[in-house]
């Protein structure tokens, strides 16, 4: 399990989402207000259910199948996370509410392309069985 590469890729998907939101803000108001992911609830259960998903992804190392399926719907969760920041940041642009976008509204590119890496993986493992299969 943890031998493979892809199990890395995970393990690092899922501290990106669930540590690096408390280390980087997302964005600071005009009143100079740090605000990080665990002020906006919903963007918080967005990082935290990615975290998930890729812990739970990982203990389902015997079902490669479901594994590659999981980490699928984690990358669009990390998009529609991606998605809101961009809204955010393009909506209320200029001095209206964000005063200065934070290095946190990056987080889910990080996690969507360690998240890519552990499924390209994944789907290396499955060929890698069914060719094995195949000789039998």
């Amino acid at each position: 399990m943890i031998q493979r590469i892809q199990t890395i890729y995970l393990i690092l998907a899922a501290m990106v989402s669930a540590g690096l939101i408390f280390v980087f803000h997302l964005w600071i108001t005009m009143n100079n207000t740090i605000v990080f992911a665990l002020d906006v609830i919903y963007v918080f259960i967005g990082f935290i259910a990615s975290a998930l998903l890729s812990l739970v992804s990982i203990f389902n190392f015997k079902n490669r199948k479901a594994q590659f399926i999981m980490g699928r719907l984690n990358i669009i969760l990390n998009f529609i996370l991606l998605g809101f920041f961009v809204y955010q940041s393009l909506n209320l642009s200029g001095e209206t509410e964000v005063s200065e976008k934070g290095i946190g509204m990056f987080i889910p590119i990080i996690s969507i392309v360690l998240l890519a890496l552990a499924n390209k993986a994944i789907k290396k493992d499955e060929d890698l069985v069914k060719s094995v299969d195949r000789l039998r």
